[in-house]
């Protein structure tokens, strides 16, 4: 008597199946946040699971998914910008508070003025704010608000009279430091300087050297001023957030 010949069942011929379109969007995964890491594993788990070779059309999902990553991962790779690590550039301490205090000179009259007009006002104008002047400087930088006190640095840039309606300059220095471990290191500052004001704030937008990441504000006072000559000497008080 022959044995009966029966038709193999369901479980025990196994078969790969395609996934489901949800299993291959990064977005509905979990834990997995990133095509590169979870379209290898759903692959692989599929086929282990099942005991059996992948089907030609896994295989096409497969390479495409893996060259997609590498496209990606081409494109990060070519991009101009990127973060580092903060110790690459000796961030390694926090940040302190520094406080400086010192008188900075305009000379704009006598033999070797350290304050030049390189933009005169329009006279069209006919403002009594020399609106439009321009004034490149190179001022010293004191201790005390003497002009024979001890030079500490430079104050490098310009101001220029922005208002039609009172004195008021826009400032752009560097405070460019001569003295003690801060030689070399500047402080930038840049804003706005109603002279006539007994206190005028100003921004610190960064610095070089010691004061790089630099923020912070500045304080002006005038000290002295001729109204013959125009020249002035004002305290700054400057206060530094920096590592």
């Amino acid at each position: 008597m022959m044995a009966p010949t029966t038709t193999p069942t369901h479980s025990s011929v196994s078969t790969l199946s395609p996934l489901p379109l949800s299993a291959y969007n990064p977005f509905t995964l979990h834990p997995f946040s990133t095509p590169k890491l979870f379209f290898p594993f759903i692959f692989w788990h599929h086929v282990i699971t099942k005991h059996t070779m992948p089907t030609p059309h896994c295989f096409l999902t497969f390479s495409f998914l893996l060259l997609s990553c590498h496209l990606l991962k081409g494109q990060k790779d070519t991009d101009f910008g990127q973060a580092i690590d903060r110790k690459l550039l000796g961030l390694k301490k926090k940040e302190k508070l520094s406080h400086f205090k010192f008188y900075w000179h305009d000379l704009v009259s006598g033999r070797n003025p350290t304050s030049v007009s390189v933009v005169p006002p329009t006279l069209k104008l006919n403002t009594t704010t020399a609106f439009g002047l321009v004034n490149m400087i190179d001022n010293p930088l004191t201790l005390g608000p003497e002009l024979s006190s001890k030079l500490v640095g430079k104050a490098q840039g310009f101001y220029a009279s922005a208002s039609q309606s009172e004195i008021n300059l826009l400032m752009a220095m560097n405070l460019a430091f001569s003295e003690g471990k801060y030689n070399g290191s500047t402080i930038t500052i840049l804003g706005r300087n109603c002279v006539f004001h007994k206190v005028r704030e100003m921004p610190v937008i960064g610095g070089s050297g010691l004061f790089r990441f630099a923020r912070g504000y500045a304080e002006a006072r005038t000290n002295w001023f001729d109204y013959k000559t125009g020249d002035a000497t004002v305290e700054y008080n400057v206060y530094v957030m920096h590592y």
